[in-house]
């Protein structure tokens, strides 16, 4: 069996032999052909169904080709037509044209002919398909983040990546808040042959159940209150690339069933109308449930489940990837930045519940607070430093060097910054320190091993004040 190209042809004509014959040779080459024999018939099946192409012959009783051609621009305007006629003239031509025909051919012709053109009329489409695409949707401005990592477990989701991403398979990737599902999505769409076609995501736990429908289907104009205009979904948006359907786990029941349809043979509905479109997106979904217990206590369906799980890419908590959050904090630092090593301790033994993102987060506030390039205890996210005191205190976890709490703790943490055996004051190492290195704050209080609080505190106890040059 041929394989079938992938568009359908609406031949249009109230010859029932020429009919008959193009029918016999469209079909014999695997396409989806349907037929009409006049213009009010081929309406009637452009409002069930999505035709890329439509052969429409120039004189037909009742309704012309070209009333037809000027109908279908408004209802179907996806639908390239090929306008026939056994009487050509100049004039004709140039009418087709005008109204929107993508092509003009005079009776008779051989039949390959006819193919031929067809095959440019659907290339012709898909351009203009991927034209409003692109203009719909919206890429980000911020630069794609590298996905960072060398303990075992990432370097085994690195090789599911790579084995995965070519394919058209449906991936299921699941895996704590902030672990990077989106990104490993936008990894497995990089090394497919989608690469250069949109990539389309959609969060179902940030919309409202009543939304979702029409975020993922479209809607026709008219369909509900506020539907002044059509709207594709982001199915027809994605058609051609990749979408990525985050929180998955939090998709209604009620459209599940619809969702399973499309995971099935590519078909979709706009909300209020009976016009079937075929898509070919590949799905990629994301959770941080376990949706074998969703589909036990019945929120999620069985047989979608089944159907979305064809691979999946089970993503580990940073704080189980031994050695990567080390990594991790490097290669978030900017260039020339560096971290002293106690605040580096604190972040490596935080239990991250939040995951990567929140690792992220702590290390943009971090540099948002740290002077001269480097990332001390003092500039960490104070929960952090809460959660560090509250192991100390319970001694889960090793306990962090005193000189560097936060200003007003007790008088032992308070009191003269150590320098046994340099016959020293406090003061005079206080001012030693920021002497030789111009009062660069950061860099006496890393110079004395305390933190900078601490340090800001010594200059006001002791009233030392910068010279002025």
């Amino acid at each position: 069996m041929i394989d079938a190209p992938p568009f359908d042809i609406l031949i249009v004509d109230d010859d029932p032999i020429f009919r008959e014959d193009c029918v016999a040779w469209f079909t014999r080459k695997g396409y989806q052909v349907e037929e009409a024999g006049s213009g009010q018939e081929a309406l009637a099946s452009c409002e069930q169904r999505l035709f890329h192409v439509a052969i429409v012959d120039m004189k037909m009783p009742e309704m012309s080709g070209l009333e037809l051609l000027e109908k279908l621009q408004t209802s179907n305007a996806e639908t390239e037509v090929i306008i026939l006629t056994g009487e050509g003239t100049v004039e004709s031509a140039v009418s087709a044209m005008k109204l929107g025909a993508y092509d003009y051919l005079m009776k008779p012709f051989p039949l390959a002919e006819l193919e031929r053109r067809c095959r440019l009329a659907f290339q012709h489409g898909k351009l203009r398909k991927e034209n409003t695409q692109l203009k719909q949707v919206i890429k980000r401005a911020t630069v794609e983040a590298e996905m960072v990592g060398e303990s075992p477990q990432i370097q085994q989701v690195f090789r599911l990546i790579d084995r995965v991403g070519p394919t058209n398979s449906v991936v299921l990737i699941q895996g704590e808040s902030g672990t990077g599902k989106e990104l490993v999505a936008r990894a497995l769409m990089a090394r497919s042959e989608r690469v250069d076609r949109p990539f389309v995501t959609i969060n179902c736990a940030a919309l409202p159940e009543q939304l979702v429908e029409s975020e993922l289907f479209g809607y026709e104009k008219g369909s509900f209150t506020g539907a002044t205009s059509a709207k594709p979904g982001l199915f027809e948006v994605a058609d051609g690339g990749t979408l990525f359907i985050d929180e998955i786990g939090e998709l209604p029941l009620a459209m599940q069933p619809k969702l399973l349809r499309v995971l099935e043979d590519g078909s979709i509905r706009r909300i209020g109308s009976t016009k079937t479109r075929r898509v070919d997106a590949r799905i990629i979904a994301a959770t941080n449930r376990v949706l074998e217990e969703e589909v036990k206590a019945g929120r999620f369906r069985e047989d979608l489940f089944y159907r979305i799980n064809v691979v999946t890419l089970d993503l580990p908590p940073i704080r189980e990837r031994n050695g990567d959050i080390e990594l991790l904090v490097r290669h978030l630092l900017e260039p020339e930045w560096d971290i002293e090593d106690q605040a580096l301790k604190v972040l490596l033994e935080y239990d991250w519940p939040g995951n990567v993102r929140q690792l992220q987060n702590a290390m943009e506030h971090a540099m948002i607070m740290a002077d001269d390039l480097e990332v001390t205890l003092q500039d960490l996210p104070s929960q952090l430093l809460e959660a560090a005191r509250i192991s100390k205190v319970d001694g889960s976890k090793p306990q962090l060097n005193e000189s560097h709490s936060e200003p007003g703790g007790s008088v032992e943490e308070r009191g003269a910054v150590s320098g046994p055996g340099d016959g020293l004051t406090d003061t005079q190492r206080v001012v030693g320190a920021l002497t030789s290195t111009d009062w660069n704050i950061a860099k006496a209080a890393k110079k004395l091993g305390i933190a900078r609080g601490t340090l800001y505190q010594r200059i006001k106890l002791y009233g030392l004040k910068r010279p002025i040059e």
